[in-house]
């Protein structure tokens, strides 16, 4: 029994590395821009230098910041937020929900834009925050609309889980059978706003694997010198 469980864990060890293998050679593949890698200093990640994605119809170019001496957006460099309500949000949200960071947001980012209808990439933040910047592609989905507690009502809330996460719904039940798969983030690791968003949903019943956590957020990909976008 000893062997076969050192065995298992040992095809299981391989084909965790093999998958990673294939996802890392799908993603320089899948992510490659119009931008030549050779010809950019700070790229993505090795061999990718830039992603196109569409944005509001309008085709948007995703870069790093090219400036090597460039420093974080001030919004973000703050480092202490009163907590309660800013407080360092766990790695793992909830069971079944995955915790993702920029390589995935952006194959997923660049699937939409491709033509997959089946995800939705969610910004929970409230406008204001909105309106310093957002990932390309994103649609803002403020965490209070989903809110009961902050006066969301059931039809609207049953008229977003329709428009925005396409799940059918009558005046008692919810059919998750063909929700898109949602992507959320908002300001970061100390942010409670795409946690709120997520939450809900899984009170809702939406399917835990249909959700996706960047929790890094905005903070994370204003540090690394990624493009954004104007909110609105």
């Amino acid at each position: 029994m000893r062997i076969a469980n050192v065995s298992q864990s040992a095809n299981e060890e391989m084909t965790k590395r093999t998958t990673k293998a294939l996802f890392a050679a799908a993603m320089a593949t899948a992510l490659a821009g119009p931008v030549a890698a050779e010809d950019v200093a700070v790229q993505i990640m090795a061999g990718v230098a830039s992603v196109d994605v569409s944005h509001k119809g309008e085709t948007v170019t995703i870069m790093r910041n090219q400036d090597q001496k460039n420093t974080v957006n001030p919004a973000f460099a703050k480092t202490s937020r009163k907590c309660p309500p800013f407080c360092i949000q766990p790695s793992k949200l909830a069971p079944g929900v995955e915790t993702i960071g920029e390589d995935e947001v952006l194959r997923y980012a660049k699937a939409m834009s491709d033509g997959d209808d089946s995800i939705v990439l969610i910004d929970s933040r409230t406008p204001d925050w909105v309106d310093r910047g957002t990932i390309p592609s994103a649609m803002n989905l403020p965490w209070t609309q989903l809110n009961p507690a902050e006066g969301a009502d059931p039809i609207s809330i049953s008229e977003l889980m329709e428009g925005v996460f396409n799940v059918a719904s009558n005046e008692e039940l919810m059919d998750f059978s063909n929700c898109k798969t949602a992507v959320m983030f908002c300001n970061g690791m100390w942010c409670g706003q795409s946690p709120n968003n997520i939450r809900n949903l899984l009170k809702f019943g939406y399917p835990a694997h249909k959700i996706k956590w960047y929790r890094g957020g905005m903070q994370d990909w204003e540090i690394l010198g990624l493009t954004t976008v104007p909110g609105g």
